[in-house]
C-alpha cells in the first residue's frame, strides 16, 4: 500500500481548468471535497477500497462536478485544481484563491 501511495504521490500535480475540459466531457472527473485528502481518495480508488468510496459518495465528498460548477469553471479558464490521474478517472480538488 505505501508502495502504491508513494506511485501517487509522484503525479500528484496541478492543472488549469482548460486542460481538465476533455476529461469532463469525457465523464471522467471526480470532484474531492476540501476536507478530504487527495492522496487518500486516490489510494482507495486504485486498491479498490469499497467501503471508504461508497461512504464519500454517500456523504457527497466525492462527486461529478455539476453543470452550475462547470459552467463557473468556464467563467475562469485560469481556474486550478490539484489533480490526480487514477485511470480512467482525474481525481480534482478545487484550489480556492485566498
Amino acid at each position: 500500500m505505501s508502495d502504491l501511495r508513494a506511485e501517487l504521490t509522484k503525479i500528484l500535480d496541478e492543472a488549469e481548468w482548460e486542460w481538465l475540459i476533455p476529461h469532463v466531457q469525457r465523464d471522467a472527473v471526480i470532484l474531492v471535497a476540501p476536507d478530504l485528502n487527495l492522496l487518500d481518495v486516490g489510494v482507495a480508488i486504485a486498491s479498490d477500497n469499497i467501503p471508504s468510496v461508497e461512504q464519500w459518495i454517500d456523504q457527497q465528498l466525492i462527486t461529478k462536478p455539476t453543470t452550475v460548477q462547470v459552467g463557473e469553471w468556464n467563467g475562469d479558464r485560469n481556474k486550478r485544481f490539484n489533480t490526480l490521474i487514477v485511470q480512467p478517472y482525474v481525481l480534482v480538488k478545487e484550489i480556492v484563491s485566498a
